[in-house]
Order: C-alpha cells, then sequence, then structure tokens
C-alpha cells in the first residue's frame, strides 16, 4: 500500500486537475480537450514532432514487436496498409494458456490500488500516447486508410479524449460508495446501540477482451480498454489483423507505465492471430474472460450476444443512418453540410447517413421550392464539387479499407438510377492506394426490390436518395428503420415547428441521436468525447453508449466487508 500511495502522491500532481476538469465536463457537457488537435502543437516538453514522428513509425516497420510478455509461442503478422506498402511487422503470438493466468496475478495489487490510483496511472498512460501522436497517426493511417489528418487527429487527440472520458466515468461510478471503512450505528433505545465497520471495495470482474476494429482502432479501442482496467479488470486487446499497430503500440506504453509504477505489467497484453485461427472466438467464450468490447459487423456483434454468456458484452455493430430532409432556410449550407458528411473518409464511418428520405414533391428551401430531382442534382453537384480537386479529395476521402468496400461500392451502381457517379482518384504519394468518390443512387422507396436495397447497411462511399410520397411517410420509413436495423445517428432537415418535434419524438421513442439541421462546420457524424453520446445502446446499431455510467458501472462490483466495532 505504500507503493501504491507514492505512486498516486507522485501522479497526481501531475494528472489531478485533469481527472477533476474531465469529471467536471461529463456534468457540464460543454467543450473541452486536454490533447491538442493541430499537429505544430507537437514537439515540446518531450512530445514527438512531425519529423520525429515519422522517424519513431518507420522504425517499426519490417521489425519484430517485442512485448516481451508471458506465453509467446511465436510471431506472425501481415499488415499492408491501404495506402500499398507491406508494414513486414511481426508481432508476438500468445499461448492463451500461459498468457491468461498470467494477467490475472496482477489484480489483486490493482485492486488494492484503490479507484483514484488506477484512474491517475490511466492517465499517464493517456498522456504518454498523446506525447507520441504524430507516430500514432501513421500508424492508424496505414490500417485503416485514413488521410493523415484524420488519423491524426481521430486516432489521436479524439481517441484519446474517449479513453479519458472511460476513465472519468469510471472514476465516478466507483467512488459513489465511501472509500475506506464507515461506520454505522443503529439505535436500539435503552439499550447500546448496533455498531458495525463497514468497508467497501470495487472489484474488477476479470480479465476484459477488447476486439479491435479495421477502421477505427484506437477511437473505438479506447474506451473499452480504459473502461476495463480503470475498474480493475486486466485487459487483452485482440487487433484485427489488418490494423494490429495502433494497439500494439498501446499496449506497449501501458505495460511500461504499469511497470514503472509498481504495477503488474501483464495486466494489458496484446492478443494478435495467425491467419485464419479466429482468436477472437477462442478468446470470447473461455471462462477467464468476463467483460468484451467489440465494434464490427452486426453478424458477429449477434454471435458475442448469443455465445459469451460468461462475459459483460458491449457492441457497437451495424446500423443503417438516416437523414430525413423536409425543408430548409439554408439550402447551400444544407447541401454543403451533406457533402462533407457522405464524404469524409470515404463514407467508411458507423456514423455516416446512408438514406436521404425526401418527398417526391420536393422541398420548399430559402431558394424556393425544390423537386426531389433538383434535391438530388444540387446534392451530387456538392459532392462533386467538393472532390473536384484530387488533392482536396485525397485528403478528405483516404484509402478504402479493404476490398469488400470496394465491392460495395461498384455493386451499388446496379441498384438504380446512379445520381453521382463514382470516380477513382489517384493519390500520387501513394500510387497503389484505392481511392474513390461516393456514389449516388437514385431510389423509389415504394418499391420493394428499393427496399431491399436502403433497407440494408451498405458500408463505404455508397448513399441512396430514396423518394418517399410526404415527410410523414419519411418518418414511418425512419422509425421502421431504426427499430428494426438500428442507427448511430439520424439527421433531420425541417422548417417546421411541428415536424422538428415529430423527428425528435420518433427518436425519442427508438433511441436514436439526432442531428437537426445542421449547415455549418458540424457534422452528422462526428461526436465529441465529454458532450456527445456515441450510440444509445437502445436501438440494434449498439447496445451501449460511448460514453455513460452504465458502460462502466457493471465492469465492477462492490465487495463489502462487515466488522464487528
Amino acid at each position: 500500500m505504500a507503493t501504491a500511495q507514492l505512486t498516486t502522491d507522485r501522479l497526481a500532481e501531475k494528472h489531478r486537475s485533469t481527472l477533476d476538469q474531465a469529471l467536471a465536463t461529463i456534468r457540464t457537457r460543454a467543450y473541452w480537450s486536454p490533447y491538442p488537435e493541430h499537429p505544430k502543437a507537437y514537439g515540446a516538453d518531450g512530445s514527438l514532432d512531425a519529423a520525429a514522428g515519422l522517424a519513431a513509425h518507420q522504425s517499426v516497420l519490417n521489425t519484430r514487436f517485442d512485448l516481451d510478455q508471458p506465453g509467446t509461442d511465436g510471431w506472425t503478422g501481415g499488415e499492408i496498409s491501404p495506402y500499398g506498402p507491406a508494414l513486414g511487422i511481426e508481432y508476438p503470438h500468445a499461448d492463451l494458456d500461459v498468457l491468461l493466468p498470467a494477467m490475472r496475478a496482477g489484480m489483486g495489487a490493482w485492486r488494492d490500488a484503490g479507484a483514484e490510483t488506477r484512474a491517475l496511472v490511466c492517465l499517464e498512460i493517456l498522456a504518454r500516447i498523446s506525447a507520441r501522436t504524430h507516430e500514432f497517426a501513421h500508424a492508424v493511417m496505414h490500417t485503416s486508410g485514413q488521410a493523415f489528418m484524420m488519423a491524426f487527429q481521430a486516432g489521436g487527440p479524439h481517441a484519446q479524449d474517449r479513453g479519458l472520458e472511460a476513465v472519468a466515468y469510471a472514476y465516478e461510478e466507483q467512488t459513489r460508495t465511501p472509500a475506506g471503512r464507515a461506520g454505522w450505528s443503529k439505535p436500539q433505545g435503552k439499550r447500546d446501540p448496533l455498531e458495525l465497520s463497514k468497508e467497501f471495495t470495487p472489484v474488477g470482474r476479470g480479465i476484459a477482451l477488447v476486439i479491435g476494429c479495421n477502421t477505427f482502432p484506437t477511437w473505438n479501442g479506447y474506451p473499452g480498454l480504459f473502461a476495463s482496467l480503470a475498474t480493475g479488470n486486466p485487459v487483452v486487446v485482440k487487433p484485427h489483423p489488418r490494423a494490429v499497430l495502433p494497439l500494439a503500440l498501446t499496449v506497449k506504453v501501458a505495460r511500461e507505465v504499469l511497470a514503472e509504477t509498481g504495477f503488474d505489467p501483464n495486466l494489458v497484453a496484446l492478443a494478435v492471430e495467425r491467419p485464419g485461427e479466429g482468436i477472437a472466438k477462442t478468446l470470447a467464450v473461455r471462462p477467464e474472460i468476463r467483460i468484451i468490447d467489440y465494434t464490427g459487423s452486426t453478424a458477429f456483434g449477434d454471435w458475442l450476444e448469443a455465445n459469451a454468456r460468461q462475459a459483460q458484452v458491449y457492441t457497437e455493430k451495424a446500423g443503417v443512418n438516416t437523414v430525413v430532409v423536409d425543408s430548409t432556410d439554408d439550402y447551400k449550407g444544407m447541401l454543403a453540410n451533406l457533402a462533407f458528411s457522405l464524404s469524409l473518409y470515404s463514407g467508411q464511418m458507423c456514423t455516416t447517413p446512408q438514406n436521404l428520405l425526401i418527398p417526391r414533391d420536393g422541398i420548399t428551401t430559402d431558394q424556393g421550392p425544390k423537386s426531389y430531382d433538383e434535391v438530388v442534382a444540387d446534392l451530387a453537384a456538392a459532392v462533386g464539387g467538393l472532390l473536384g480537386d484530387d488533392a482536396r479529395a485525397n485528403g478528405l476521402l483516404g484509402a478504402l479499407v479493404n476490398p469488400d468496400v470496394k465491392a460495395r461500392l461498384e455493386a451499388a451502381a446496379e441498384l438504380g438510377e446512379v445520381a453521382l457517379a463514382s470516380r477513382e482518384v489517384v493519390n500520387p504519394e501513394y500510387p497503389d492506394a484505392v481511392v474513390r468518390t461516393p456514389v449516388i443512387v437514385k431510389l423509389d422507396g415504394s418499391k420493394p426490390d428499393a427496399q431491399a436495397a436502403y433497407f440494408s447497411e451498405c458500408f463505404g462511399p455508397v448513399s441512396f436518395a430514396v423518394s418517399v410520397d410526404s415527410t410523414a411517410d419519411a418518418l414511418e420509413l425512419l422509425r421502421r428503420t431504426v427499430r428494426e436495423k438500428g442507427a448511430m445517428t439520424v439527421g433531420a432537415y425541417t422548417t417546421s415547428a411541428d415536424t422538428e418535434r415529430a423527428v425528435e419524438e420518433v427518436c425519442l421513442e427508438e433511441s436514436a441521436q439526432l442531428s437537426l439541421n445542421l449547415t455549418g462546420g458540424v457534422y452528422v457524424n462526428q461526436t465529441a468525447a465529454f458532450s456527445d453520446f456515441h450510440g444509445s445502446g437502445g436501438n440494434p446499431a449498439a447496445n451501449a453508449a460511448l460514453c455513460d455510467g452504465a458502460f462502466v458501472s457493471n465492469r465492477f462490483r462492490v465487495v463489502e466487508v462487515r466488522r464487528q466495532a
């Protein structure tokens, strides 16, 4: 305990004010971030600047990424950047029968350290990751296909924000009961009172498994990782086989910090699979695994929820994100906002709009009435204008993350009338990158064959302009879509107070996060940590929200010890 107290005192000087600010901000929901978004903010105080970050990234290419983990029985790898080059990195492959028991060995000391020390150690891990944001940006870029600036921001400070947010919620939930011993005295009239001394300890459930995704390995991985670690659980990280490096770097930093602060580094470990091994399924049903965080396909998310019965499972799966277009008082702003939302990272975000529901008789705007055909044509022109310059297009689109996205993009053009054809964009720096602009397909919402198309998620740069009979019909289709298929985001444009209330009522009843009349620099597919909830946990797209109290509170139990006073 003395070592833990020294650790707490030392780290509190560095990080307690950051934790306090995070705790305050999740209550006010205001904007705040301790991690700089701009690349030029790095290079002082030991952080890596652009050149040093690139050099650090290049230094791990074509090497063995040794973590000194127990149970290493070989090496595996095979990542190929969506921009073309093979990374050439080999990672330790784990014998789970050796690794998992070793991970449990440090749980007692980590539990006894208490919620504050755990939180502060997590903040030290995040601070060291933040200092290497330039390096992490290259790792995210060359595993996800994000353009560099998006990889820098979303894979760096925004991901770190989400990790810190999880730590703040974890700390708050664990400290609802008093730390240390609490006295209890029950009066008994003339007799002496009944007196007990009670001690309450947050205890982690057991080993947590984080199953990483290909598109946002850090942004989607950090909430579960830090929520579980901060609540007293060891964490085994199973990256997507095409996006190992960002999470391997994360695990390495975490292990270094744990060791330096007197804790067992095996509280965090990496489990990389050999080709075709399917280690996620193997891990998910092992009795040692008590918590699972997963982002990915609905099929595997449903399998986890059905089969990993011994674990508390948190899933973010697929959904069909929808925008209702009823009317607008800023037609140009609406088109520009939608064009950016459809184009960002080639639509490879779980929050990207897919279905645009537009009345077939058109909409009212500040530029006069616009027919359905005019709205679709103008939106196509807005996307074309936004991506007309190849340099800007590359910076916004990034690269397609895998061949499945390319295949869906090409197949979508056969589903209906193409309002905007996808075109190939050449990346002069990475000529092997597969870069494509979005396709917009017109569909008649009343036809069964069209329904089969727009009622399924088509992940990637594909959107459907769906004609509907009226705004009322759009709202009914929205309700059905969210209820049956789920949605991470819903958008709507209207100048009618009645329609606004009606859209809001649908989203409240179906538990979908709603953005209304966005025409400026905030987009439906972007969320801010400490303020916005990512997903709701209330519709089929996800069974949890990032991040709220429910996301962390079931990762630990409070165990009580009573003593006679």
